[in-house]
């Protein structure tokens, strides 16, 4: 075993998400029904950890959602496991938030390959995470978000680093104390969970921890970006029968109205939800439902007060 090797293993001994439960050494042996007990067990505590960061992860929201307001984008980056929840995360808001192609963006180590395999190596790499960020003209308008469950892939803390040195926000999610990617960034989120149930499998509780956030992260920015009414997905893009069928029963709830009125407006509106609801509630055109929301920085709210007057 050389050197390196040595050094690796014992980081990995030294790591709350790697440490072995030899309580759990016999759990090939049990019931299946026992097995899924336990697994349930164990991700009942996952909610819990994440609680215990809710400052942190909330004065990150209010950093992101202050520097996309002025136009900059939100980007994650991770290998394996976290670099695909990152992806996963920035594909859900263009239909849920109807962001901008690019505007919210995951990053993965190997590049979109590894979203389906493992792309040898590519973790290790923290010249590839500074050409990816480099590709994506990374700037002090950005926020980067490195992800690691170890809290320690060179991927992820060289894409902090990286990001910080170009004046980007930077926020670090881990699973472990201590790590050094939370303390290469501004903001530093570690959310330990605890040993997993496979030893070292954390895809498991540590992966269920950073969707959590990931969620946090992008839910309550939009909600901060004014990309909801309430509690209601106003700037859904409706790209598909489903989407549509929830943009008419969004607009339902929002304004009370009767179906003919909905469809009505959402013609008038070219199926714009925010538009239509401003149309109905408001009373006025499409266009200048169009123009108040412009005004407003597409804050449904503080649209329907200047239409108020």
């Amino acid at each position: 075993m050389t050197t390196e090797h040595h050094v690796l293993r014992a980081e990995l001994d030294s790591l709350t998400t790697e440490a072995f439960r030899p309580e759990l050494a016999g759990i090939d042996t049990l019931p299946t029904l026992d097995i899924a007990r336990l697994m349930n067990g164990e991700d009942a505590q996952v909610a819990a950890a994440v609680g215990r960061r809710l400052p942190e992860i909330s004065a990150a929201v209010d950093a992101i959602a202050a520097r996309m307001a002025d136009g900059g984008r939100l980007v994650y980056a991770g290998a394996g496991t976290a670099g695909r929840l990152g992806v996963l995360d920035a594909s859900e808001c263009p239909p849920t938030f109807n962001t901008r192609a690019g505007q919210v963006v995951g990053v993965i180590a190997g590049g979109p390959d590894a979203l389906v395999t493992s792309v040898e190596g590519a973790e290790d790499s923290a010249e590839l995470a500074r050409q990816d960020l480099d590709a994506l003209g990374i700037g002090a308008a950005d926020t980067v978000v490195g992800i690691s469950a170890s809290g320690r892939t060179p991927y992820a803390v060289a894409a902090v680093a990286h990001a910080r040195a170009l004046g980007a926000l930077t926020v670090g999610l881990s699973c472990n104390e201590g790590s050094p990617l939370a303390a290469a960034a501004e903001h530093g989120v570690e959310v330990v969970v605890g040993p997993e149930l496979l030893t070292g499998s954390t895809r498991l509780k540590a992966g269920t921890a950073q969707k959590l956030v990931l969620n946090m992260l992008s839910t309550i920015t939009m909600i901060r970006l004014g990309k909801t009414y309430g509690n209601l997905m106003v700037d859904v893009r409706a790209s598909n029968d489903k989407l549509r069928a929830r943009s008419r029963r969004i607009v339902a709830l929002a304004t009370g109205a009767p179906d003919a009125e909905i469809e009505a407006a959402l013609t008038a509106t070219g199926g714009d939800v925010k538009n239509a609801v401003l149309v109905i509630l408001a009373g006025v055109d499409g266009p200048t439902a169009a123009r108040l929301l412009e005004e407003s920085g597409g804050r449904l709210r503080a649209a329907l007060t200047t239409a108020a007057g």
